[in-house]
């Protein structure tokens, strides 16, 4: 079996964890494969967040937004996370700050407008790494990142996307994952 078979194998378990929260069987990071070359970079958009006044610029998560950052905390608890990153905004903040408190971690910022340098400063980086971004940055990302980014995040309701990008020597794996309950539903 290869280190890669190996590792997906290993994050099965935690696939189904954030598939079904509700029966989550979580694997400790140090069986996910820490000590091995794959590196898996967690991205997903900001929760639910204010929308009522259209002139705010910065609008704060709402309740169902802070309770999709509790979940997105519950589910990346024990996953390794050693890196957390988000753009410079309210709701992308917000949306961290629960696992980054959990962990103990600092919630690094990023420049939405030039992906391609972060990208690159990602992939140099540890083995494990949360980034939170907008509908518009998040699937752009994990394409200059080498993944799938899929269909077109819906600006208007879509905040359960969780991308998993398998990255090592020879591919980049892309595993879309939902969390926290349906927003649209």
């Amino acid at each position: 079996m290869t280190i890669f078979s190996r590792l997906i194998a290993c994050l099965l378990p935690i696939l189904f964890g954030i598939a079904h929260p509700a029966t989550a069987s979580y694997t400790p990071a140090e069986q996910v494969g820490h000590d091995q070359a794959a590196q898996i970079i967690y991205l997903v958009r900001h929760a639910e967040k204010e929308t009522a006044d259209p002139a705010e610029r910065d609008p704060a998560l709402t309740e169902a937004g802070r309770a999709r950052a509790q979940q997105l905390a519950r589910v990346l608890r024990d996953v390794g996370i050693e890196q957390i990153y988000s753009t410079d905004y309210r709701r992308t903040r917000e949306t961290a700050a629960p696992l980054a408190e959990r962990l103990g971690l600092p919630v690094e910022l990023y420049d939405p407008r030039d992906l391609d340098a972060f990208s690159s400063e990602l992939r140099r980086g540890p083995s494990r790494i949360l980034v939170v971004g907008h509908s518009n940055t998040t699937p752009e990302l994990v394409a200059s990142l080498g993944g799938e980014a899929g269909e077109e995040i819906r600006e208007a309701d879509e905040y359960d996307r969780l991308y998993l990008l398998v990255i090592d020597a020879r591919q980049v794996t892309t595993l879309l994952q939902r969390y926290g309950g349906c927003s649209r539903c």
